[in-house]
């Protein structure tokens, strides 16, 4: 068994303090017991893996080019509204 140091917020501490009292249990073994349901519940890193995430896709916006849709993001709205007016003529 490896001994080791942990930095607790106060909140966190005292919560678990009263776990510990009320289960009869010592904070090092509340600590060993979280520790390992958190590694039961997360997979581990397949070794090697070639994964990636996939690429993203451009899938467009209104048929908008990558500088017609930064120029909306920055309109106001009452600029969007004449925009789309003029737009539509």
């Amino acid at each position: 068994m490896r001994r080791t140091q942990i930095q607790l917020p106060n909140d966190v501490y005292e919560r678990a303090r009263k776990v510990c009292k009320s289960r009869e249990i010592s904070l090092a073994e509340l600590a060993r017991r979280g520790l390992e349901y958190i590694l039961s519940v997360y997979a581990e890193p397949m070794p090697d893996s070639d994964w990636q995430p996939p690429k993203p896709r451009r899938l467009g916006w209104r048929n908008l080019t990558d500088e017609q849709i930064k120029e909306q993001v920055q309109l106001t709205t009452a600029e969007a509204v004449l925009f789309r007016r003029r737009r539509k003529t």
